[in-house]
């Protein structure tokens, strides 16, 4: 039997990118692992999205992130208008951002104590739990454009095994009885 984890990732809007996810779930599948999304063709849940994703987390021993490139900002300003002392306007262009569910899902999955890997695209803005750190685990940033792909390199690899170890131990505890002492 396969081990279930969940995969948090935005829709593809490139080739490059649905090939990574692709590959992404050839190395889960190869490691024993049963990748699950929430959403048309995999797992669909007709109850409000934060249930149904709580409902298929619940089953999943590890959950895995993919912040992809989605929506383009050519120019942002941090604290626009800033006013505070220590504050004051940060401009930047050509920015990306993935979708909100690559913060909520691991967010959910960190509370329910599930071991956690992010990955993030090359240039998405690394904030909230996509900054390096903040959920323990090492967060790479991959390239799609690279010629040597991420997910033939040995670092991606033993972040993978060493993510993996920590899905089946909860895997193997979820079997045995509480312990009362």
């Amino acid at each position: 039997m396969k081990v279930p984890v969940f995969v948090s990732k935005p829709s593809p809007h490139l080739a490059a990118q649905a090939e990574f996810i692709e590959q992404f779930k050839i190395a889960l599948h190869a490691r024993g692992f049963e990748p699950l999304t929430l959403g048309p063709g995999s797992t669909y849940d007709y109850d409000a999205p934060l249930v149904g994703i709580r409902r298929l987390l619940t089953h999943c021993c590890g959950l895995v992130s993919i912040a992809l490139r989605r929506t383009h900002a050519s120019e942002t300003t941090k604290y626009q208008g800033a006013d505070v002392e220590g504050f004051s306007e940060e401009p930047a262009r050509d920015r990306w951002f993935t979708s909100p569910y690559c913060q909520i899902e691991p967010a959910m999955a960190f509370q329910l104590g599930v071991p956690i890997l992010i990955l993030r695209e090359e240039g998405v803005v690394a904030e909230g739990v996509l900054e390096k750190g903040v959920t323990g685990l090492y967060l790479p940033e991959f390239s799609l454009g690279s010629k040597d792909p991420y997910l033939d390199s040995a670092p991606f690899h033993r972040l993978l095994d060493q993510w993996g170890a920590k899905v089946q131990a909860v895997y193997a505890r979820r079997g045995e009885p509480p312990k009362l002492y």
